[in-house]
């Protein structure tokens, strides 16, 4: 298909409008204000609104979809994630090389597999670091971190570890669930936090998440898992295709035990024939290019298997 390029007049950017050059030429048209005025303009490109699908549902328990509110709510999540294709497809990648990580951490602590999707809203399964800094694949804080005993210091820093950040995850979301009594409050304070909740949730004599009103991140956040939840369960229903193998995968490793200071990473990964950039690829934890360890403390860092990259001599 062609592309038509239209200069938008005073903005100093293209625009690619994804219809073909035929199209335009069938009928009369004139420029007004930088744009191309059509009657009717046709082309190959559709864009759909979306049926609201059935059996709505977070770790079980049913979304309200019959309220006007709620149903809106969720058709707006839906619609933003179902068309930014480019993101839902690097998800699922990502989600085929970490989920095998993080759900059998969930179901040993009894918590819901949705909450995997968590995770998803929470960092796109990637080490990132919030303005608020925020920080891993489960965006926990500093002092929350260390509360949930993962040790945080200049060194190490344990909410980079997928396992160890899992773990704390789900302590976190337990607490919640026995203090509010369902998955979804759960998760909802896991954005708002304990206090912020209990604060709405005393204000407005309410006890369930669909029936509180939140400032906008809070209010649209159970229905952001909601849509990557559905979109990545169903992904062909919405459009998306991968072969198999463009999948990313999981790298196997072995632990290697360390109980004393490593003055030097660079070093220490050439010994395990690797390079540095892979040993803090799967060891994103270790901070630094050295590891004081002063106290003898047993660490356990990830060598990948041999195969998998070019060997360093």
């Amino acid at each position: 298909m062609k592309i038509l390029k239209l200069l938008l007049m005073g903005t100093g950017f293209i625009a690619i409008i994804g219809v073909s050059i035929q199209a335009v030429q069938e009928g009369p048209h004139t420029v007004e204000n930088g744009f191309i005025a059509e009657e009717k303009i046709t082309g190959d490109y559709n864009v759909y609104s979306l049926p609201m699908p059935e059996n709505l549902n977070f770790a079980g328990e049913a979304v309200p979809i019959e309220d006007p509110d709620i149903y809106e709510r969720m058709d707006r999540e839906l619609l933003v994630n179902t068309y930014w294709q480019s993101n839902a497809l690097l998800l699922i990648k990502r989600a085929n090389k970490y989920f095998p990580v993080i759900e059998p951490i969930l179901a040993e602590y009894g918590v819901p597999d949705d909450f995997k999707y968590l995770a998803v809203i929470e960092s796109s399964l990637t080490q990132a670091v919030s303005p608020a800094k925020a920080t891993g694949f489960w965006q926990l804080m500093e002092g929350t971190g260390k509360d949930l005993k993962l040790e945080i210091n200049s060194n190490i820093d344990e909410r980079y570890h997928i396992e160890k950040s899992t773990r704390a995850a789900c302590e976190y979301l337990l607490k919640s669930k026995r203090e509010f009594g369902s998955w979804t409050m759960a998760a909802a304070a896991y954005n708002a936090g304990n206090r912020g909740i209990n604060r709405q949730v005393d204000r407005q004599d309410v006890g369930e998440y669909y029936d509180l009103l939140f400032g906008e991140e809070t209010g649209r956040y159970v229905f952001r898992i909601l849509a990557i939840k559905e979109i990545m369960s169903n992904p062909k229903k919405y459009g998306l295709n991968m072969d198999k193998a463009h999948l990313y995968t999981h790298i196997p490793t072995r632990t290697v035990k360390v109980n004393t200071p490593v003055k030097d990473f660079a070093a220490f990964a050439k010994d395990h024939g690797i390079n540095y950039k892979i040993l803090k690829i799967h060891n994103p934890w270790l901070r630094e290019a050295h590891l004081e360890n002063n106290s003898g403390k047993v660490y356990s860092i990830e060598i990948p298997e041999k195969g998998y990259y070019r060997e360093v001599m």
